[in-house]
């Protein structure tokens, strides 16, 4: 007797912690009980027979409603509650997802000589977004002396005590602190970032940009994130002036990531289950 239900997504994965309600035909409410980690709901109270209404919320969902009519078993079975994300996005799974470096990006943008711009990347990094019903936690590191603008010797002078320093600072780390959402598929993460020996809060702007399944049974996520960093702020101020105040590189850098992260599974698990 008493309360069953499997709440989920569109797509079918689970809703971990949806609040299911259980009210009968005065409103008054019946029975009140927690998603678990499977998104299953079970509780054993007594139920006289009649319709319920059945009300599911969970943060970050829409709630849903529906109807439920206890027989003599003394049961009432919900079946399976589809939840939408506020605003139409549905995000991955939960669970923690690991950057995969070979179809990700780690690309900055620094202004030259005032009116134009070089690019650059770092070829080698790695990290995870840990998932519940947001994004909770984002970690990441980089090779300092990865870093790659196409100019061997502007590349030799980024790895120089006059910028990244990378034989005393071999790594750039990122740990988030806390996220925020500030829209329907946009958060905003706070963290901090360790380079250059100096460690700064810097928000990251992060959208998801959808998940899928991959040729080799996994389940995939992408990811873009974007900020802004002044070299000053990291200890970097070298300044070649080459005219009237004009430096030769700009004090700021625009960062660019194109993120891919592979949904990690437990072993003896399969990929998405």
């Amino acid at each position: 007797m008493g309360l069953r239900a499997q709440v989920r997504t569109p797509d079918g994965w689970a809703v971990q912690n949806a609040a299911v309600t259980l009210t009968d035909r005065t409103g008054a409410q019946v029975v009140r009980a927690d998603a678990d980690a499977d998104g299953d709901v079970a509780a054993d109270v007594p139920l006289a027979p009649g319709p319920y209404t059945v009300i599911v919320t969970a943060v970050g969902y829409a709630p849903a409603a529906s109807t439920a009519f206890v027989t003599a078993t003394g049961v009432a079975d919900a079946g399976t509650v589809v939840l939408t994300r506020q605003g139409g996005v549905e995000l991955p799974p939960p669970g923690v997802w690991n950057i995969d470096p070979a179809h990700s990006s780690v690309a900055t943008v620094a202004q030259h000589l005032g009116f134009s711009s070089v690019r650059g990347h770092f070829g080698e990094f790695g990290g995870r977004i840990e998932i519940s019903a947001v994004p909770e936690r984002v970690d990441a590191v980089i090779d300092a002396a990865s870093v790659d603008t196409g100019n061997d010797m502007r590349d030799k002078h980024l790895r120089s005590p006059d910028f990244l320093d990378v034989a005393r600072f071999p790594e750039i780390t990122y740990h988030s602190t806390g996220v925020s959402q500030s829209g329907p598929d946009r958060w905003s993460v706070r963290g901090e970032l360790a380079m250059h020996g100096v460690v700064r809060k810097v928000a990251l702007d992060l959208s998801y940009l959808g998940t899928g399944p991959d040729p080799w049974g996994g389940v995939r996520a992408a990811f873009r994130a974007t900020t802004e960093l002044r070299r000053d702020d990291f200890a970097m101020n070298y300044n070649q002036v080459v005219r009237a105040g004009i430096s030769a590189i700009g004090t700021t850098l625009r960062v660019e990531l194109d993120i891919q992260a592979v949904l990690e599974v437990a072993p003896g698990d399969t990929a998405g289950s």
